[in-house]
């Protein structure tokens, strides 16, 4: 994806929840702002202080292992994952970079609790740069915006009552 990401409505429903970030300590300072942008986002939307839990883990690869434990506990509307990918000479790249996307995205299908993904995979650690709060934007504060939308979502569908018809545009 290029470019800023679009912006997202948080439902108020995801506002007062509790929320996980994990950080990928490898390029730390580059992780280091994502954490930031993470963290601004969801104070922004009234999710800060005890409401926050940061973990951090060794590198991008043991993201989705620390995100499955955080969400197996139950104690989250959400998990966001930061970290940092900058190719190198070899394929080891591309197996990081493999493994937590999928990783990430199947904690959050088998555990049900939305968990996303804000780890920057860049050629050039001037491309991580630009994403880590750069000209390109902040993929941690878009990872977090994410999982409010998500958890303010999954928890307004399960407000709906069984059988019922969502209204507009869309239904069926």
């Amino acid at each position: 994806m290029a470019g800023i990401a679009p912006k997202r409505r948080v439902a108020p429903a995801a506002r007062g929840q509790r929320f996980a970030v994990v950080v990928a300590r490898f390029n730390e300072p580059i992780s280091k702002k994502l954490l930031d942008g993470a963290l601004a986002a969801l104070a922004g939307h009234g999710v800060s202080g005890d409401a926050v839990e940061v973990h951090w883990v060794p590198g991008s690869f043991e993201l989705p292992q620390a995100a499955q434990a955080l969400a197996r506990t139950r104690r989250f509307a959400g998990v966001v994952c930061v970290g940092t990918v900058i190719k190198g000479a070899t394929p080891h790249f591309d197996y990081v970079c493999g493994v937590a996307a999928h990783g990430i995205s199947r904690v959050g299908l088998d555990t049900g609790v939305p968990v996303t993904f804000g780890v920057i995979t860049a050629l050039t650690e001037e491309q991580a740069w630009e994403r880590a709060g750069g000209a390109v934007g902040n993929r941690g504060e878009e990872a977090a915006l994410a999982a409010l939308e998500m958890a303010g979502w999954l928890r307004a569908q399960s407000g709906r009552r069984a059988g019922a018809r969502p209204a507009g545009r869309g239904a069926r």
